[in-house]
């Protein structure tokens, strides 16, 4: 298999198993323990929330861990807000954001959706208008899981610091393979998982703004100051901030390495198996994200048949797999239904080879062809030319 889904998940690299695996056995104690054992598991966590916060330009003690992107989006979404009033959302955002802040809706909140623009980047100044003393809270990704597009959470957030409003920013697909400064970007929170950047499943985190005051989701524990109970999970914790420590010091190797292999790829489809179309940015956009449509072939048809034929890829967010609508994100780009309907994402590693890419390009070819022809001559027997000779 060629594995290109990795916005999906990550392989969990050697060094990162290495790091955690004392942690497993000898070092096993409980961090909330004043013994020994307690002592080291409780050194292991300060020291991986130093380097992690160092890595992303925060203060330590901004930084919360949690299970996952996923609940720390939710922590974000439901501990902002004061008081009942308007979310600020776009139709991009992940459905760990997107459903959380539905969610909110039905307890009364209302909600407003700035819009896309057709390269899946939100509408600065659209965002600026919908601004006023009704906003409780703001979200808005910075890199996009489904196409890759960058978004101005910078400018953003000078708008919202100017209003006094709480921006809440989902950096899942990014940390680890941009540079991401949580200060300089000026958000109020930000949330980042393990799993996206070659470390373990099960372990993310929620860094927050110095100052702001965050209700926590569960109660019974005094852990991460009250914000986050619950006995942390040291080895992963220590997995993570492995996997960030490698991801910053190979950033540029491996970002190079995945633009040349997306290049490779593209330029492959469009010889052997156009027309096909780049939903989200070609350029200025993150590399390690490609989301293309293939005109005649149905997405889960194409998804099919490249796992049979050795491909793993997606349709979209793995949070809304076996859905079969449309992605909601292509959706608010307001793409041709056949390009929304023909639309697959392919992610990439700095684990992956060019001579992957270029056997994955001729085995995507020959399945995309394979399928356009069948779709042909299914539509020529169909055709009322075809009955009215008979």
């Amino acid at each position: 298999m060629i594995y290109l889904d990795n916005n999906a998940t990550t392989s969990l690299l050697p060094e990162v198993r290495a790091a955690m695996e004392p942690f497993w056995t000898e070092h096993f104690g409980n961090p909330s323990s004043a013994h020994r054992f307690g002592r080291l598991a409780r050194k292991a966590i300060e020291d991986a929330r130093e380097q992690i916060a160092q890595s992303l330009g925060a203060f330590p003690d901004e930084l919360i861990f949690t299970s996952g992107a996923t609940e720390a989006n939710n922590l974000a979404v439901f501990g902002l807000p004061r008081s009942r009033g308007v979310i600020l959302s776009s139709g991009i955002e992940h459905p760990s954001v997107r459903e959380a802040v539905a969610a909110l809706v039905q307890r009364g909140y209302s909600q407003r959706e700035f819009p896309v623009c057709s390269d899946g980047i939100v509408d600065a100044e659209a965002f600026d208008s919908l601004c006023d003393g009704e906003v409780q809270l703001a979200c808005l990704m910075l890199a996009n899981n489904e196409t890759g597009a960058l978004q101005p959470v910078r400018a953003l957030a000078h708008i919202c610091q100017e209003r006094r409003i709480p921006l809440h920013c989902d950096a899942v697909q990014a940390v680890g393979k941009i540079p991401v400064q949580f200060h300089e970007l000026g958000v109020t929170t930000l949330s980042f998982s393990g799993h996206k950047l070659h470390g373990p499943k099960g372990i993310g985190g929620l860094l927050v703004r110095r100052g702001v005051k965050l209700t926590p989701l569960f109660h019974g524990g005094h852990q991460e100051r009250g914000r986050r109970p619950g006995t942390e999970p040291v080895p992963l914790i220590v997995g993570l901030a492995k996997s960030i420590e490698l991801a910053h010091r190979d950033r540029q190797n491996r970002f190079d390495h995945v633009r040349q292999l997306r290049q490779v790829f593209l330029d492959g489809l469009r010889r052997r198996c156009a027309p096909i179309f780049v939903n989200g940015p070609e350029h200025d956009s993150l590399p390690h994200t490609l989301n293309v449509s293939f005109p005649g072939c149905r997405a889960e048809v194409l998804l099919m048949r490249l796992d049979l034929a050795g491909i793993a890829c997606s349709a979209g967010s793995a949070c809304s797999s076996g859905s079969l609508l449309p992605s909601p994100a292509l959706q608010a780009m307001h793409l041709p239904d056949e390009r929304l309907h023909s639309a697959v994402r392919f992610s990439f590693s700095h684990l992956n080879t060019l001579n992957e890419i270029e056997r994955a390009v001729q085995l995507i070819a020959e399945v995309v062809c394979e399928i356009r022809q069948l779709t042909a001559d299914d539509s020529a027997w169909s055709a009322p030319s075809m009955f009215a000779s008979r």
